[in-house]
């Protein structure tokens, strides 16, 4: 009997001995694939990878959507600031005349006439806000220029007092924006601007625009005194503005975030991606 060749030997022992792959795709798996049945020779791995015409369709259709919305958004808002102009603010009005009317036939010696002056002072401060009110449901600034102006022209259309300093900054190339996504941001950014001026009691509010390569960022920050951490957890009663500039940013696939402590002042910070936000990158994305 033959003894084996030990070259043969060596040849047998690679065809029986066995290499494991292990792969994934971080991002999408959440485990290890494992493959144990390789023998140890050469191999070539490819991988071929495509969004091709389904995700373009699926921007499209998302597009389409958010301009529907925004139609109709901007429609019931139109009618809503009507309602309050033509009832709302009428009545209030007419009440703060016939009270004037009332305080004014009063002796100055009437006990009655410092309560009625206070009754005075808060109807022309809710009459003040339900202005501004239907004017921010109505202002076309944020659809018919770019929004530093829109942003800008608000320290006229709030009345801003003159201790307080008021600036717009803008960094890097300003890009068109969808129009409904411009029209969102708009509203965020003047919320956060409106709570700045009545709220905080700062002494210097900034808005900033930042115009980069992965999209728009909003800030607005403010020396002022800053927001109570239970407030910002979960809002105050009556008040909704936090709350509803995070559904807002939740809408159009932007992220906002709050930054706040006692005495501190406050930051808003609304991020908006480039592919959402940026007219010119969905028309490129579309195009590919």
């Amino acid at each position: 009997m033959n003894a084996p060749h030990p070259a043969t030997d060596l040849l047998d022992e690679q065809h029986r001995t066995t290499c494991a792959l292990r792969y994934r795709l971080d991002g999408f798996d959440r485990d290890w694939s494992v493959d144990t049945n390789l023998r140890p020779v050469e191999y070539r791995f490819r991988v071929v990878a495509s969004n091709g015409a389904s995700y373009r369709g699926r921007l499209d259709r998302v597009r389409r959507e958010m301009r529907v919305r925004f139609e109709e958004r901007l429609a019931e808002r139109t009618r809503v600031a009507q309602e309050l102009h033509d009832t709302l603010l009428q009545d209030l009005l007419s009440a703060s005349m016939q009270l004037h009317v009332a305080a004014e036939q009063l002796p100055n010696d009437s006990p009655a006439k410092a309560p009625l002056k206070k009754v005075q002072d808060l109807l022309a401060r809710v009459i003040d806000e339900g202005r501004n009110a239907v004017r921010g449901l109505r202002c076309q600034d944020a659809a018919s220029s770019d929004l530093q102006r829109a942003f800008a022209g608000m320290s006229d259309e709030l009345d801003v007092a003159q201790d307080v300093a008021y600036h717009v900054v803008v960094e890097g190339r300003d890009r068109p924006l969808q129009p409904s996504i411009r029209d969102e941001v708009y509203r965020i950014g003047r919320e956060a601007v409106v709570n700045a001026f009545r709220h905080s009691g700062a002494s210097r509010i900034e808005l900033a625009l930042e115009y980069g390569s992965r999209g728009l960022r909003v800030l607005v920050r403010d020396d002022g005194r800053g927001i109570d951490n239970q407030v910002l957890r979960s809002g105050s009663d009556g008040h909704w503005g936090l709350a509803g500039m995070r559904e807002r940013a939740d809408r159009i696939g932007a992220g906002f975030r709050v930054w706040s402590r006692d005495g501190a002042g406050t930051e808003v910070e609304l991020s908006v991606p480039a592919s959402v936000a940026f007219a010119t990158e969905q028309r490129h994305v579309a195009a590919t």
